[in-house]
């Protein structure tokens, strides 16, 4: 099978989410919950009160809570920081796609916050594995050059009579 050449190597900014839905530490467990539901996301940055990044929390950390007899015993009155992970992982949007391939990999996450190269504590945007997996199946994506076209099948000739070629 011949080998396509790749492109240069697409950057996080290229494919990351800007503007991402975000939850304040402060913000009840419930809210959380919704903000999932509403968004049709699985994961969202935690900031605080300045706006700051402090972590980050998932649908998993919402489960965890839901499995473990005392956090669902206090429900209620939980929060985002009782449950968050911090710190957050991060990556900026100059980076090539295969860092935060390789960094998810490496941390077993799902996602990384994409932050401002001026200041590491500010959120601009999310990557996740499905940006990742998007990217991967549209090279072209992002680019304004078109996809390669798919090189040739290389087919075995069919034997329709099942005995092989007789030259008949």
């Amino acid at each position: 099978m011949p080998v396509v050449p790749l492109r240069a190597p697409r950057l996080v900014g290229d494919v990351m989410v800007t503007e991402p839905i975000m939850v304040r530490v402060d913000t009840g467990l419930a809210e959380a919950a919704r903000l999932f539901e509403r968004h049709a996301i699985s994961g969202m940055p935690v900031i605080d009160d300045r706006g700051s990044l402090v972590g980050v929390i998932s649908e998993s950390d919402l489960l965890r809570a839901r499995a473990t007899d005392y956090l669902w015993a206090s429900w209620p009155t939980l929060h985002v920081k009782n449950l968050m992970t911090t710190p957050a992982l991060t990556i900026g949007r100059d980076e090539p796609l295969t860092s935060a391939a390789r960094r998810m990999e490496r941390h077993h996450v799902s996602r990384l916050v994409v932050v401002a190269s001026d200041d590491p504590t500010r959120p601009i945007g999310v990557i996740a594995i499905s940006d990742l997996l998007r990217a991967m199946a549209d090279p072209g994506a992002g680019t304004g050059e078109p996809e390669p076209a798919p090189p040739p099948e290389e087919m075995p000739p069919m034997d329709v009579d099942g005995v092989g070629d007789r030259g008949d």
